[in-house]
């Protein structure tokens, strides 16, 4: 039995901002949150600007040893999503907080669609702010996916009705 390890998490010093979507991810759905985002670092406990290679090299990927803002000592140092249930109500997001690579810390975080709030949120701010854009990013590639499926339906019909009003027409001659 092959066991696969990601080893692609986001860094849970990073303060995302903005996802990034210029195409220069080659794989973006495949990055922890979901996509690539540009943010800045509380490391330090100050938020710190940061540049474009750190970002894209640690904070986005975590197990960032190379980091030069990453404490020396901290809680995790990478932080891994996944989408646990969907509901029309709820969507229920599971998190695992790693150190050197061995969970620390697992749970479920659940979102209320219709109320728009958190119902179990995460205690610390630094891991909630990274399921707040991995639902983000979750969600806005969900709509889109939905929003395809039905303009191909959509297309599907459209062409159904105009082959049936082609061949109402070419009986009526």
């Amino acid at each position: 039995m092959a066991v696969l390890r990601e080893t692609t998490l986001a860094c849970p010093f990073f303060v995302p901002r903005e996802i990034v979507n210029d195409g220069s991810w080659p794989h973006p759905s495949r990055l922890p949150l979901g996509a690539g985002w540009i943010g800045s670092c509380c490391a330090s406990g100050q938020e710190l600007t940061v540049s474009d290679t750190q970002v894209r090299e640690f904070c986005n990927l975590g197990y960032a040893t190379a980091c030069p803002h990453l404490p020396r000592r901290c809680d995790w140092d990478a932080v891994r999503f996944s989408v646990a249930r969907v509901s029309r109500d709820e969507v229920t997001i599971c998190f695992v907080c790693e150190l050197a690579h061995a969970p620390i810390e697992h749970g479920e975080l659940t979102f209320d669609l219709a109320n728009q709030i958190w119902l179990t949120p995460h205690a610390d701010t630094r891991v909630q702010r990274l399921a707040i854009c991995y639902l983000e990013t979750y969600r806005t590639r969900t709509a889109e996916e939905i929003g395809a499926r039905t303009s191909g339906a959509k297309a599907r019909d459209d062409e159904r009705l105009n082959g049936a009003a082609e061949a109402a027409l070419l009986q009526g001659d």
